[in-house]
């Protein structure tokens, strides 16, 4: 069984890539072993504190991001990284080649009732004429990205990446290393399996609205099958059921707040999942345009987001041309 760094090797992916992945997964586990002792590690609870979204972090929100910032700086191959939670981008090494971009706790709303969270991490490289980084060295479409993945924390520590050639999967074993347990992963073309927060429908725009009416319509309505609806409100629990079985993901546009695009960032979330799903065979959507061709304008730029079974993304892209 191949671990992470022998796959990776015989795919002969850059030795200085392969240790900004290394840097990744080793937090992971670290990240792993504070969720694993739940209550009893003291780390429950929220900080007190917003982040740059405005979102109220919880300890582990705050812990996971400076263990990331930690050993990520202390990569030579890193020469800069930009979080979800931080306002400012931070430079890293002189001598670095790659920049990465990450959610440290994705779904960390969900930590006290200890259903499923994960780490999403992105990675681009740094610009020839960079001479200084800076959040705009970052502002780079999803179609540059080298690598992208996630961890997922649940019954069992996954990871899922690509590096362009491909989805793979690994489980992490009692011996601390991550070995590859599935390799060119396929999303399923079609589905009947759809995941999204539906007490916003109010606030959807109308071809929105109008596609999920039809879902819930069933077999008798102009889709012609039955839908059943999932949700868990982490997004790396969301993508890796559709990277397993198929499915598609909505957080589309709401009218809340028409500042924002959406809620998810197009930088931390959108971009790598959109590259996972897309090297899996599935498609990702704004609704207008491919997800990984939005030219990014911000670090924290929010998007909306539609990823999953090809057949349903380009079905809603039909109800927004219509």
């Amino acid at each position: 069984m191949l671990s992470l760094d022998q796959a990776l090797e015989q795919a002969q992916v850059d030795p200085q890539l392969v240790s900004v992945v290394d840097s990744i997964t080793i937090t992971c586990k670290n990240i792993a072993e504070r969720l694993r002792g739940g209550a009893l590690s003291g780390l429950y609870g929220s900080a007190e504190q917003e982040n740059i979204q405005g979102e109220v972090q919880k300890n582990l929100d705050v812990i996971s991001n400076d263990l990331l910032k930690q050993v990520l700086l202390a990569n030579r191959s890193v020469a800069g990284i930009a979080s979800e939670e931080e306002e400012d981008v931070i430079a890293g090494n002189e001598e670095g080649q790659y920049l990465v971009t990450f959610d440290p706790l994705d779904g960390s709303s969900n930590i006290d009732v200890n259903v499923t969270v994960g780490t999403i991490f992105s990675i681009l490289a740094l610009p020839k004429d960079c001479t200084e980084v800076t959040a705009d060295t970052f502002l780079q479409a999803g179609n540059k990205q080298i690598a992208a993945g996630y961890v997922l924390y649940g019954p069992s520590v996954i990871l899922a990446i690509t590096t362009g050639k491909g989805v793979a999967m690994y489980n992490l074993g009692a011996d601390g290393v991550f070995y590859q347990t599935q390799d060119q992963v396929q999303v399923p073309t079609t589905t009947a399996e759809f995941a999204i927060n539906i007490s916003n429908q109010r606030f959807w725009q109308a071809p929105m609205q109008a596609y999920v009416n039809d879902l819930l319509l069933g077999e008798e309505g102009p889709l012609g099958k039955r839908f059943n609806m999932r949700w868990i409100a982490s997004m790396v629990a969301e993508v890796h059921r559709i990277l397993t079985r198929g499915g598609i993901f909505m957080y589309p546009y709401d009218s809340r707040d028409p500042s924002k695009a959406g809620k998810l960032r197009l930088m931390y979330e959108g971009n790598p999942m959109s590259f996972l799903i897309e090297q899996a065979g599935g498609a990702a959507s704004n609704t207008l345009q491919p997800i990984m061709d939005v030219e990014p304008h911000h670090i924290h730029q929010r998007v909306p987001v539609i990823l999953g079974s090809k057949e349903e993304v380009e079905r809603i892209n039909r109800y927004h041309k219509a």
